[in-house]
């Protein structure tokens, strides 16, 4: 049954399924704009948000947290426009940005996208857009009419131009919604204001509109009726005019006050949709106003809708989102079958292209057709739906037409009126296209080509190619016909779009044949096309078969550029290539080889016959670099005045080294003169790979001298080879280079100095320089200076010191001290010297050898010149120490000394001389291992003090690893500190960091002795308050028992911060009477509490000091003590309530809640908390002070009363929490307090204004407990229209008997607005078990909306056989419902029913069950039964089921509807029962219209038969199957003869006629012989009917016969003659004086005269003449043919 409704009805999701509350599904928090976005504003507690779903992927809904009062989804994109207050925003989703906002002057209260860019905003007094884009603000469309006040806006629509605007709102006066609209244009700026509840703007096309009309629908439902009205807009001119349609809107009997709440139009069908609020959906359409369908499609109320594709889509109240839309396939039958509206169907299938109207299409072509309406059927014809009658028969009806004058032919009207609206078929292109070339317009061709007008097809390219092979190009293309696209291709010279078109379609075309047809036409686009196909992955052609073809045509140039290119991924497999490319161009190109040789493109090639190749051409360089021969390569090498040198020398960098030695072994022998400059250059470049020795034997071999000279130079520089070094040397001697050997010996730093050194030695050079500088530069100062001196050369010592490094004057003295030197000329060569050598060292030389005094005389004269080096005073300070020499003055005042160097050296001669040295320099550790270890520990502490420095003292009194700590060591230092050193300072500084340095190191002992000493003892630093402060807390660390004695004796420390440390190393008293002493109250209260832990002493202190603070310090310790009246009576004194919290939990747990009174009334008036106050209104409960509890509740206060409430709801305290939930209005919570105090009545009135379910069923629970069915029924229907609380209470009823009342209930719910599926199913459930007579009424009216499958379980149950059967119709569940009846027959079996059920069932075994139910049961009505199961049942299993049960005559009306099948089953059967029944004409009827059966079988059971006309059926069953013997045996055997004669003449037998003859001859039948001649005159012979006549005496029976063959030949040959004169003269006239000689015969081609076959050859004048012959005599004369 569904699947015939005319509409596709879709539920797409349940909302709450996603997680989303009921509660936040209505109208002003639910909000959708188009069918892309739901968009959701949900409120949980105090938490709002927004929740987004998408609806063609609800996985991705998301929520984002925001509060606004209300969202609305961009139609399109992901961008949401939020509201809150006159604040407007809209954002990006999906790039998380801000686009647009303002503010508005006036509230929003109705708002809506029209647009994807623009926004409506519809206010108190008036209508505005506001556009997205830009910067724009809101802008004003028109002011709101005075029909809309006080209206609810629930709708904003405008046409697509926007020049059409109207607003939609409701009102309910009188209890009657009432739609007010304003209708509003902006070209004119006028306003009309409708009664009207929904509207639409859309556009339909009229027949014959050149554009489409502008239509705005609205409907409406008053108090005068519902219409619904479609009226015309901005009407364009030369468009017909549209009539205003006005059509009944018809609603339901149960939906009496049901009202039209949204249209949405669907383009497409050109029809409306229009849904109610009862979830009703009507289709209308536009043009006429029809209603098409109505049905509902929700059992709740729909509130908000939108555009769905071509339907419509929208939410109900339980959060279904459902879609409505058109069945294309349905909707046409449906009109027809449902409404009678033929033009509709007609009109609808044709602008929609919709199924359905074939039938109706095809009866109307052929009645226009039939009444020569030919423009007008080639119209219908060229707009039939899905172009059923585009056919080619259509298009030959039409073509072979004459149109009227003047009017176009009906085939032009057809192909006018397809191109207008669409695209030709492919017959229809091709039709079209062949008198369109023919008329040479090819231009229109292209215009429908680039329109997509025609399909295109190969034959259309075929005509096309003849008159443009571009556009037929263009046609093969679009037809995918890739030989005929290549070919053109190939044509046109487009080679390079040939590979990307065979790669896309997937063709692939003979390449090589193809490559050749292009390389004879352009050799360079055959090159650019071969690269192509060989670029291909996988290559369309090889690279061998390109060649193949370029070498073919002897295309040099392009096969170098295509091997080129081809083979530049320079694989191994291409390696013949690469040999065919080089040698082709070697001997070609010599230059080009050399380029691509140059370019390193190829290495698989054959390198040596490529080598040789090359050297053939000239080319040595190439040769050389693919010959790996090495005699190859040395015949090629030496030919250097032609290879260019660099690469030359590059190239060994190629060859091994062996190979490198011998080719420059060759050069140099070859030509010494011409290849020497090579050779070194390479050698040069080679020396580290090739080897230095093996080049210098080389160049030593062939004595080139000046080789190895050059070649030497060139590395020296760079190697580290001592060995090549030290050759260099010995050859720059031994050319006399003497300045080169200095250089090298200077600046090279890799040669065997000692090698060189004796070298120099014994060569004996003229200049000893170099020898000099090698002995400088390696540190054999010493054994020059012996040389030298040795060889009467000191006047190069003298050059040495002096001009060649000064610096080495300490070493040079050493020596000549060493060799016993004059002191007079070493003291003369040290003044002659630059003071550029090192004091410290010169000094060192001379100590080490005991002869320091010998510099006396000149360090004093250096200093007296004020020099500066330290090395100079150290010595001065040496020797004075050492000649006693005023020591003292000279370390005291001298600065410039090492005080380190001096000290060391004092310290065994004189510590005293060591402390002072130490001392000016600071130097700490030296100094104090020299006084530790000569106890010199009085200038140790004094030096200590004067220092300040934490870190030595540190080293000091602990030691560290290069100060070792020896404890008596210690014990000394601190007695000269304590003793002698701290008295003396003055500097509090110094005290300090000795103070810090005890303290660092641990000593508190000697610390409190320091401390003592320094704050008891009359000292500058008595009050000092750090040091009273330590003395205190390094007593409290080491004696507490003195604490107490300096507290009393010291009065400049830091009393809290002492106390507290006192606190923290448990010496309570003492900080109790600090705290007491200094007047600190509130902590000394604080330490006896929280230390001393006596509240009773806490209590006396407080009493003493009477302060507040103290009063709540107590309060504090008492309340923790869970003293709790001492402690708020504390409170009270001290008069604080800042810990209101903690009293409040403490006597509340404790119930003390009279004293709490107290404390709350104290703290009310100090404090201004809710808590505060709430616990008080508590307290008043809990100790029954209602009265209290009313004064303040009706006083001004800050209480949390509702909280307060709850809390006495549980606890009990139910009349406290009356008046308290009754001063908040909460009237929830009243009602729940109410029933517990028994005010039932009181109860429900509270539910009614509380209305939450909660509330409803726990009044409802307390009233059925109490058999108040009355008040329970009042709170039971506010709780049976929420689902989920239906199936908990129809338990609670069940389970204390109440079913009358329980089905009183449902009953009266049922009319309630929302009433749900649940209710109507479960009332049908409850009638199933207690009320079975009333199930099938209620059934009947409400079977749409009960949940089918649930009733059914119950009906089974209860064995309602009648209401399953019925249940089972409804729910589309034909087999069970068919099966239910079978089964039960007795209660639920019904013919009509049955038989409307069984067609629809679709297990097919089926059938057959109910044709043997119905043949035990119901045998007479089995034909009625079959008639509606014939489409569906087998015949031969029917048939042979009733064979078997032998009831075939049952089913006699059956067997005649099934022959149509012509089935042999039904075929036999029926003639069976015919035979029985004789009835031989209709067994005649039935053989002749129905051949499928035995026919045979049939005829011999016939010919047997005692009825002659069955006889007679035989003979004819054995003519039909060709058995003309066995029939006429028949026939003459019944002296049947008209039958024989029929028989023969039917036959076509010569024989059988003639047999036939000579029977009646042979039986005297005269005149059956005359009867046969003329029944089978076409088949007996002539002769054969002569013979009989003339021996058996029957001329006068045959002369008939005779006369019609007479007349027969004689027509024909009058017919012969004239055509024969025709032809004579038309030939005359025609042929000339050259062809006059052909003869007559001339006009009789191979097939005779006028294409007629004559007897003989007509290729010869001579074969005439018998024939002329044969005719003359024939007749009795002999024409000739100039006669004939």
């Amino acid at each position: 049954m569904g699947d015939q409704l005319p509409i596709t009805f879709q539920e797409y999701i349940k909302l709450p399924e996603l997680g989303i509350d009921v509660s936040n599904i209505s109208f002003n928090t639910l909000t959708l704009q188009s069918d892309k976005f739901i968009c959701i504003r949900e409120k949980t507690g105090a938490k709002e948000q927004v929740c987004i779903v998408d609806l063609e992927d609800t996985s991705k809904t998301f929520r984002w947290p925001i509060t606004a009062d209300s969202a609305i989804m961009n139609p399109e994109n992901k961008i949401i426009a939020l509201k809150a207050g006159r604040n407007l925003q809209v954002f990006n989703l999906e790039m998380k940005a801000k686009v647009k906002s303002c503010t508005m002057t006036d509230d929003v209260q109705f708002w809506r996208w029209i647009t994807p860019f623009d926004i409506a905003l519809v206010t108190e007094t008036s209508v505005l857009h506001w556009s997205i884009e830009g910067t724009s603000s809101p802008v004003k469309q028109f002011d709101r009419h005075a029909n809309l006040n006080g209206t609810q806006i629930i709708g904003y629509t405008t046409n697509a131009k926007m020049n059409w605007m109207a607003l939609i709102g409701i009102s309910a006066p009188q209890g009657r919604i009432v739609g007010s609209m304003q209708l509003y244009n902006k070209d004119r700026g006028a306003s009309q204001p409708i009664e009207a509840h929904a509207a639409e703007f859309s556009e339909i096309r009229l027949e014959g509109a050149a554009q489409p009309t502008q239509v705005f629908a609205f409907a409406s439902r008053g108090a005068n009726g519902s219409k619904m009205h479609v009226v015309e807009i901005d009407h364009v001119e030369g468009n017909p005019v549209f009539q205003k349609r006005s059509v009944e809107m018809m609603f339901p009997a149960e939906a009496v006050n049901d009202f039209p709440v949204s249209m949405q139009a669907g383009p497409k069908y050109e029809v409306v949709y229009m849904v109610t609020k009862f979830g009703f959906i009507h289709v209308y359409d536009l043009e006429t106003g029809a209603c098409i369908f109505t049905n509902r499609i929700s059992g709740d109320t729909v509130f908000v809708t939108a555009r769905h594709e071509n339907g419509i889509i929208a939410v109900n109240r339980k959060g279904q989102v459902l879609s409505v839309c058109v069945n294309e396939d349905t909707v046409i039958p449906y009109i027809l079958q449902n409404t009678g509206n033929v033009e509709l169907a007609f009109r609808m299938a044709s602008r929609a292209n919709l199924p359905g109207a074939d039938q109706l299409y095809v009866q109307r072509f052929q009645q226009l057709m039939g009444q020569n309406q030919f423009n007008e059927a080639a119209k219908m014809a060229a707009n039939s739906p899905r172009g059923m009658l585009r056919t080619e028969n259509t298009i030959n009806q039409l073509k072979h037409l004459q149109s009227a004058p003047g009017q176009l032919s009906p085939i032009l009207q057809y192909f006018a009126t397809i191109l207008e609206k669409g695209e030709l078929n492919r017959h229809e292109s091709i039709e079209l296209a062949r008198p369109v070339l023919a008329s040479n317009r090819k231009a229109l061709l292209e215009k429908w080509l680039k329109e997509d007008k025609l399909e295109c097809s190969e034959e259309l390219g075929d005509i096309v190619h003849p008159h443009d092979a571009t556009l037929a190009l263009s046609v093969y293309l679009r037809a995918n016909v890739p030989a005929k696209v290549v070919l053109c291709f190939a044509q046109s010279g487009q080679f390079d779009k040939i590979v990307l078109y065979c790669k896309k379609v997937g063709f692939t075309p003979e390449w090589v044949q193809l490559l050749m047809q292009i390389a004879r036409v352009d050799g360079d686009k055959a090159c650019d096309f071969a690269l192509s196909l060989v670029k291909e992955d996988p290559p369309l052609i090889t690279a061998d078969q390109v060649v193949g073809v370029f070498s073919s045509q002897n295309l040099v140039q392009q096969t170098t550029r295509f091997l080129l290119d081809a083979l530049k991924d320079n694989r191994e497999s291409d390696a013949q290539l690469q040999t065919k490319l080089l040698e082709l161009n070697l001997l070609n190109a010599p230059q080009v080889a050399d380029a691509i040789l140059g370019n390193g493109m190829f290495s698989h090639f054959d390198r040596a016959y490529i080598a040789q190749l090359a050297e053939k051409a000239g080319l040595y360089q190439r040769a050389l670099e693919l010959y790996d021969n090495l005699d190859d390569i040395k015949r090629v090498a030496v030919h250097t005045e032609v290879l260019d040198g660099e690469w030359l020398i590059g190239y060994f960098g190629n060859l091994s080294v062996g190979d490198s030695l011998a080719v420059l072994r060759q050069m140099l022998e070859h030509n010494r003169a011409q290849n020497m400059q090579v050779v070194v250059q390479a050698a040069t470049k080679y020396s580290d790979l090739l080897g230095a020795q093996n080049i210098i034997e080389i160049f030593e071999d062939l004595q080139c001298n000046e080789g190895l000279y050059y070649y030497l130079g060139a590395v020296v520089n760079v190697t580290e080879d001592p060995a090549v070094v030290f050759k260099y040397i010995q050859a720059a001697v031994a050319t006399g280079q003497i300045k080169e050997v200095e250089r090298v010996v200077r600046d090279n730093n890799h040669y065997d100095a000692e090698k060189v050194k004796n070298y120099l030695k014994e060569a004996a050079l003229p200049d000893q320089l170099p020898l000099i500088i090698v002995c400088d530069r390696y540190d054999y100062v010493h054994d020059l200076v012996l040389y030298l001196y040795s060889n009467g050369m000191a006047k190069y010592i003298e050059v040495y010191v002096q001009q060649v490094n000064p610096g080495r004057l300490p070493q040079v003295v050493g020596a000549l001290l060493d060799v016993d030197c004059d002191e007079s000329i070493v003291k003369s060569l040290i003044s002659a010297t630059p003071a550029q050598f090192s004091i410290a060292d010169l000094v060192s030389e001379v100590e080490k050898r005991n002869r320091l005094k010998t510099l006396h005389r000149w360090l004093e004269a250096k200093a007296s010149e004020g020099a500066q080096d330290t090395g100079l005073y150290n010595a001065l300070a040496k020797i004075y120490i050492d000649s006693n020499y005023d020591p003292e003055k000279f370390l005291s005042s001298n600065k410039l000394y090492d005080p380190r160097v001096v000290g060391a050296y004092s310290e065994k001669r004189d510590p005293n001389l060591a402390f002072l040295a130490y001392s000016q320099g600071e130097c700490d550790d030296e100094l104090l291992r020299l006084t530790s270890e000569n106890g010199m520990f009085k200038q140790q502490a004094r030096y200590l003090i004067k220092r300040r420095d934490l870190s030595l003292w540190s080293k000091a009194l602990s030691g560290d690893d290069q100060h070792v700590l020896n404890p008596s060591h210690r014990r000394q230092l601190v007695d000269q500190v304590v003793s002698y050193a701290l008295p003396e300072a003055e500097d509090p500084e110094e005290v300090s960091v000795c103070v810090k340095a005890f303290m660092a190191a641990n000593l508190p002992q000697e610390l409190i002795e320091l401390l003592e000493r320094i704050i008891l003892e009359p000292t500058p630093f008595s009050n000092n308050n750090n040091l009273q402060n330590l003395l205190i807390l390094t007593a409290v660390k080491v004696e507490p028992t003195r604490v107490a004695d300096y507290i009393g004796r010291l009065n400049n420390f830091d009393a809290p911060d002492v106390a507290e440390i006192c606190i923290n190393n448990g010496l309570h008293e003492e900080a109790f009477n600090i705290y007491k002493r200094f007047e600190v109250n509130a902590d000394a209260i604080g330490v006896l509490i929280d230390h001393v832990g006596s509240l009773d002493r806490a209590y006396e202190y407080a009493e003493r000091c009477d302060q507040p603070d103290v009063w709540s310090r107590l309060g504090r310790a008492q309340l923790d003590g869970l003293r709790i009246k001492d402690a708020i009576d504390s409170y009270v004194r001290a008069d604080d309530a800042s810990n209101f919290g903690d009293v409040i939990a403490v006597a509340t747990r404790a119930g003390k809640f009279d004293d709490l009174v107290r404390f709350l009334l104290m703290a009310r008036k100090k404090v201004r908390e809710p808590v505060i106050e709430s616990e008080l209104l508590f307290a008043y409960a809990k100790t029954e002070r209602l009265t209290d509890l009313e004064d303040m509740l009706h006083g001004p206060n800050i209480a949390q009363v509702q909280k307060v409430g709850d809390r006495c709801y549980d606890e009990g305290l139910f009349e406290a929490a009356r008046l308290l939930f009754q001063s908040v209005s909460n009237w929830a919570r009243l009602a729940s307090t109410l029933v517990r105090l028994g005010d039932y009545q009181a109860a429900v009135d509270c539910g009614r204004k509380a209305n939450s379910t909660a509330v409803w069923r726990d009044v409802h629970g307390a009233c059925i407990a109490e058999r108040e069915f009355r008040l329970a029924q009042i709170c039971a229907l506010h709780l049976i229209v929420h689902a989920e609380e239906l199936e908990p209470m129809i338990r609670l009823y069940e389970a204390g008997g109440h079913v009358d009342e329980l089905c009183t209930l449902l009953e009266n719910g049922l009319g309630l607005e929302r009433a749900h599926m649940g209710m109507f199913t479960e009332l049908a459930v409850l009638y199933c078990k207690y009320r079975p007579t009333q199930i099938m009424d209620h059934l009947k009216l409400y079977w749409s909306r009960v949940n089918i499958p649930k009733v059914i379980r119950a009906c089974e149950a209860a064995h309602l056989w009648p209401e399953l059967v019925f249940l089972y119709v409804h729910y589309d569940e034909f087999d069970n419902a068919a099966q239910t009846i079978i089964a039960h027959s007795a209660d639920a079996w019904e013919h009509a029913s049955f038989k409307d059920i069984i067609v629809k069932a679709s297990n097919v075994e089926l059938y057959y069950k109910a044709l043997r139910f119905y043949l035990n049961e119901q045998p007479l009505l089995l034909s009625d039964l079959l008639a509606v199961m014939m489409p569906r049942i087998d015949h031969t299993r029917v048939v042979s089921m009733f064979v078997k049960s032998d009831n075939i005559p049952l089913i006699k009306p059956y067997l005649v509807s099934a022959q149509a099948t012509n089935n042999k089953a039904v075929n036999e059967a029926f003639n069976d029962l015919l035979i029985e029944e004789e009835d031989f004409v209709g067994l005649r009827n039935s053989i002749d219209n129905h051949d499928n059966f035995d026919a045979i079988g049939l005829a011999q059971r016939l010919e047997k038969h005692e009825l002659l006309e069955f006889r007679r059926i035989a003979a004819h069953l054995y003519n039909q199957a060709k058995r003309w013997r066995q029939s006429l045996t028949l026939s003459k055997k019944d002296k049947l003869y008209k039958d024989a004669m029929t028989t023969a003449r039917v036959s076509g037998s010569v024989e059988i006629a003639e047999d036939l003859l000579r029977y009646f001859v042979e039986s005297g039948n005269a005149a059956c012989f005359s009867a046969c001649l003329f029944t089978c005159y076409d088949i007996v012979r002539s002769d054969v009917v002569m013979e009989l006549a003339w021996r058996h005496g029957l001329a006068n029976e045959a002369m008939p016969y005779f006369i019609n063959l007479v007349r027969e030949y004689q027509v024909k040959v009058d017919h012969l003659v004239e055509e024969v004169g025709e032809l004579k003269v038309k030939v005359e006239k025609n042929a000339g004086p050259a062809n006059a000689v052909a003869g007559p015969n001339q006009l009789m081609g191979p097939a005779g005269i006028n294409g007629r076959l004559l007897l003989g050859h007509a290729g010869s004048a001579n074969n005439a003449q018998p024939f002329a012959s044969n005719l003359g005599s024939a007749h009795g004369s002999t024409p000739s043919m100039g006669g004939l």
